[in-house]
C-alpha cells in the first residue's frame, strides 16, 4: 500500500490499491487486507476487511450509497 509523506493514500482516480497484513487474534492467525478506491471524482472510500471481496463488496455498497 503506497502512501504520501503524510500517510495519505496515492491510489489514482478510478484505481483500488490494496495491502494484506498479519494479525494474531488468540491462537489464530489472520491475514486482513487494507482497501482503497477513489473515485473519478477523487473521493478515497478506504476500509479494513477480512478479504478483498468483502472489501470490494463493502466499496460497491458505499458507491450506492453516495450516487443517491
Amino acid at each position: 500500500m503506497k502512501t504520501d509523506v503524510n500517510g495519505c493514500s496515492t491510489t489514482a482516480a478510478g484505481q483500488e490499491q490494496c495491502g494484506y497484513f498479519e494479525v494474531r487474534v488468540g491462537r489464530v492467525d489472520r491475514r486482513p487486507v487494507q482497501y482503497d478506491y477513489r473515485t473519478e471524482d477523487g473521493r478515497l472510500f478506504s476500509c479494513v476487511a477480512q478479504n478483498l471481496d468483502d472489501a470490494r463488496k463493502r466499496r460497491d455498497a458505499w458507491l450506492q450509497e453516495v450516487a443517491r
